[in-house]
């Protein structure tokens, strides 16, 4: 029994399991846009009720194969405390927390619903060799993420010294200087917020420059993972 059920649920390879994996994708996505009708305005009652009727579904589906990993599972815990195992739950959660909360709880529990959207990494292939390149440059990605915070402190700091005399509403502390410093850096540039002096100019025109390498450095660390990641794969099914 228990291995016709690992057969279905976890990759193999097989007829049973590529038709569970559609379903389970089938019923994401319906679940998602479920999720988007329900914010529409002056919704019919019958519409409602038909929504919280697929949601029930989804739950019960989705339910009943985290119960089965976790069945089928030769380590229990190590499953229940996987990245796969903690979006599997998260799934689930908020519909059985729902129960009893009010109106403002019940909105936050709903939007984690959202990470069903993630269940979709472990059925389609592609999305699996970006996860495994992603967790094989774990330590470069840690350490970028180190050195690019580093980077907005400093750079939240310089701009303060530039921009805090000429707009003391904008850049009144470093702390306010954190939200320019994060959109320069990453290029985004809102606009809400800019330098007016010359020193605060040239000094984010730095920024920008370093800015545009930050966003380049993570794609390099990926590509180059991915490429170790999936060029095995080929090599044996050749």
């Amino acid at each position: 029994m228990k291995e016709k059920i690992k057969n279905i649920v976890e990759y193999n390879d097989n007829r049973l399991n590529k038709s569970f994996a559609i379903f389970i994708q089938f019923l994401i996505v319906v679940s998602v846009i479920t999720f988007s009708v329900e914010t529409l305005p002056n919704l019919k009652p019958q519409t409602k009720v038909i929504l919280n009727s697929v949601e029930i579904f989804c739950v019960i589906v989705f339910s009943l194969e985290y119960i089965a990993r976790i069945y089928v599972a030769n380590h229990k815990p190590g499953f229940i405390f996987s990245f796969f195992g903690l979006i599997d739950l998260f799934a689930i959660l908020p519909f059985y927390l729902s129960f009893g909360v009010d109106l403002r709880s019940l909105r936050v529990l709903r939007m984690f619903r959202l990470f069903r959207l993630l269940k979709l990494v472990r059925y389609n292939k592609a999305m699996r060799h970006i996860t495994k390149a992603m967790l094989l440059a774990k330590e470069q990605i840690i350490l970028f993420m180190g050195v690019t915070l580093v980077l907005i402190y400093f750079a939240a700091i310089g701009i303060y010294y530039f921009e805090n005399e000429a707009q003391p509403d904008h850049f009144s502390s470093i702390f306010d200087s954190l939200w320019w410093s994060i959109v320069t850096l990453t290029t985004v540039g809102y606009g809400d917020v800019y330098p007016v002096t010359v020193g605060g100019r040239i000094f984010t025109f730095i920024i920008l420059l370093i800015g545009l390498g930050i966003v380049a450095i993570p794609t390099g660390i990926i590509s180059s993972s991915l490429t170790k990641v999936v060029e095995p794969n080929d090599n044996d099914k050749a």
